[in-house]
């Protein structure tokens, strides 16, 4: 009887082991997938922010190019439909910019119109 019990207690310890081997060998493929998936999520983050840096640069590009178009709309309707034509406003000058244009003779130099 005593015998017995002992045999059964040595499979059971043997099972045990057959299963933390097995376990073992789960956890490390289960390790390895998840630095496999850590690995890919790093590259699609990489080329989301490649490809978000790209669209702002084409959203920039495009708003300049507006830009000049409008400007451009505009010079054209200077010259062949005035009525459409919108003049730059008139500048305000602050009391610096006053003092300036009277001591040069000449007023301060303006930003270029339309973004260009």
């Amino acid at each position: 009887a005593l015998e017995r019990k002992i045999a059964d207690h040595e499979n059971a310890i043997a099972t045990a082991k057959e299963a933390i081997a097995t376990l073992t060998e789960e956890i490390k493929g289960l390790a390895s997938g998840i630095k496999n998936l850590d690995k890919s999520v790093a590259e699609a983050t990489e080329q989301r922010k490649a490809e978000h840096a790209e669209y702002q640069e084409l959203l920039a590009s495009d708003t300049a190019a507006k830009q000049v178009l409008e400007f451009a709309k505009n010079r054209l309707n200077k010259f062949y439909n005035p009525k459409l034509y919108k003049s730059a406003p008139k500048r305000e000058l602050s009391a610096e910019g006053r003092i300036e244009a009277s001591m040069s003779g000449t007023e301060p130099p303006t930003a270029a119109p339309g973004g260009i």
